[in-house]
């Protein structure tokens, strides 16, 4: 297994870690562009556009992309987040010169009014489904709340009404300004031939013209704000808490991610142990999220809204416990063997290694092995994450609660 990168004349990196005895091989086009790039009058349209792509090309209507990647055998998708809109196809390696250039074609797509306007009410569609969902509601509030005037509050999906709003014309200026090739990373791994695979996206995409694409970058502590919505139809209480961690940035991320596991991963945790367990929640987890110069702890529980204030009670003696004795030998023991076996486990497959290739040199500029990761994660000591803990305090949290409305 070797890496190899390049860059265009135009900006657009290429970056590939070859793997011989891989059995397929994978490609992703990683685009530095998401909602915290977005302002009230486009809100949403990062997401929006990452439809559009799948709409074709001048030279290829929906139909056709969808064969293609049919006749490739091709596992194919896309998705879109705060920071990043990635594109990406897993195939068989004789397969594999194919999909690259039908997602360098699909990288410059049409955008046209007839699919624009077509495409505008599927995302309104899933916009409401999504307001069906608590889970996804209370997280996506929960991060509004939490950061405030910070364009990391910016929702996704956008709104029913910066949707219906949002013209073609808007888009086609966002993608000219956002998915410049200077802010494009073209990650693939796997079985390929790197110099062959770097020809031929310079063949395509050589002519693409680069833009300045700049991003707002600000740490923030959060709002600390709380705030509890009622909303018909529910039986459960949905609580979201948020606060401050460190960056992507940060190589404290590996003891950040360590330390939500164990406070809140789905078994053995401590949330696990007292709230799941005894049956106070259903649900009681934590995930640790490394942005672009700021990251979050955010955690996420469902019990029945009699036990609200138990659960809340419960968790801050926890953060309590932990801000005065810290963790444990083995607690940290215990997480840093699942964080392991995740991590390998995920990297053994060429599609499963490809998303931690692209976000490490998307924020990073750097490669870092399998080997690298593990021997990180393994380097962490109690000490380092009992630091973490008194420098980002989970009782500085932000709240959101979505529940039925009081008897």
């Amino acid at each position: 297994m070797h890496f190899q990168q390049t860059q265009l004349k135009n900006g657009l990196t290429i970056i590939g870690e070859v793997s011989p005895t891989a059995q397929s091989a994978a490609v992703g086009f990683f685009v530095r562009t998401g909602s915290r790039d977005e302002n009230s009058q486009i809100s949403g349209v990062s997401h929006f556009l990452e439809h559009m792509l799948f709409k074709g090309t001048d030279g290829l209507s929906a139909l056709e992309v969808n064969e293609a990647f049919d006749r490739l055998g091709a596992k194919f998708n896309a998705f879109t987040s705060e920071e990043n809109t990635v594109y990406y196809a897993a195939v068989l390696p004789e397969y594999f010169p194919q999909v690259v250039e039908l997602w360098c074609r699909l990288m410059r797509p049409a955008l046209r009014q007839e699919d624009f306007d077509v495409e505008k009410q599927v995302i309104l569609e899933e916009i409401a489904m999504y307001k069906d969902l608590p889970t996804f509601e209370v997280f996506d509030r929960a991060r509004q709340l939490h950061f405030g005037s910070h364009p990391c509050a910016n929702s996704v999906l956008g709104t029913e009404e910066s949707i219906r709003a949002l013209t073609a014309e808007q888009m086609r200026s966002y993608f000219a300004k956002r998915y410049a090739p200077n802010n494009v990373v073209a990650v693939c791994c796997g079985q390929f031939d790197f110099g062959q695979t770097c020809r031929l996206i310079e063949d395509l995409c050589a002519s693409w013209q680069p833009n300045e694409a700049p991003r707002l970058l600000a740490d923030f502590r959060g709002t600390a704000q709380k705030q509890r919505k009622t909303k018909e139809g529910l039986t459960g209480e949905h609580i979201c808490l948020m606060s401050s961690s460190v960056s992507m940035q940060d190589p404290r991320r590996y003891a950040a991610s360590l330390l939500s596991l164990i406070v809140g991963d789905k078994s053995g945790s401590r949330y696990f142990w007292a709230l799941v367990d005894p049956a106070i929640a259903d649900t009681a987890t934590m995930q640790y999220e490394a942005m672009d110069g700021v990251g979050i702890f955010a955690s996420y529980f469902h019990c029945r809204p009699e036990n609200r204030e138990k659960v809340l009670r419960i968790t801050q003696d926890i953060f309590d416990e932990l801000l005065a004795k810290g963790v444990t030998e083995q607690e940290l023991n215990t997480a840093k063997n699942k964080a392991l076996s995740a991590l390998t486990i995920e990297s053994e497959r060429p599609m499963g290694r490809l998303v931690s290739l692209g976000f490490n040199w998307a924020y990073l500029k750097t490669y870092r092995s399998v080997s690298e990761d593990v021997q990180a994660v393994k380097a962490i000591t109690a000490d380092q994450i009992n630091e973490l803990i008194r420098e980002h305090p989970f009782q500085n949290y932000t709240e959101f609660s979505l529940g039925p409305a009081e008897p």
